[in-house]
């Protein structure tokens, strides 16, 4: 079960196929703070996005370090998995339409609960659409 970061990473390396991470960046804003955490509902915005290997990360902090060199304005990681094919490794072209995938569900709300989701102090968060 994926707690942290790191677990997401050791999972990936088990797979029996190459993977690539994507990960969109987001900002999620509430619309009633006042609600208790589990009921608040709001609206999340894409900020960025990109793909890497999981060799290329070494933990949560750098990643959030390499983010925030380029914007600051997110609270959110949407994090996701392609997989290889063949032992053959996914290229960032494939992982292009997933991306593209990715920022249509978090703009519309659909079927979010399908990413593994982190938010800067790297708590898993679980999201519900409605």
């Amino acid at each position: 079960m994926i707690k942290k970061f790191n677990d997401l990473l050791k999972m990936t390396n088990e797979h029996t196929q190459p993977q690539r991470l994507i990960f969109l960046f987001a900002h999620a804003e509430a619309k009633n703070s006042k609600k208790s955490k589990q009921h608040q509902q709001g609206t999340i915005s894409p900020i960025m996005c990109v793909d890497k290997l999981p060799e290329e990360l070494n933990d949560f902090a750098a990643l959030m370090k390499e983010a925030d060199a380029i914007d600051t304005h997110w609270n959110f990681i949407f994090i996701a998995s392609v997989s290889g094919e063949n032992g053959e490794t996914p290229t960032t072209e494939h992982a292009g339409p997933y991306l593209n995938k990715m920022a249509h569900d978090i703009e519309t709300g659909n079927d979010v609960g399908r990413y593994i989701i982190f938010d800067r102090d790297e708590n898993l968060i679980e999201l519900a659409s409605h």
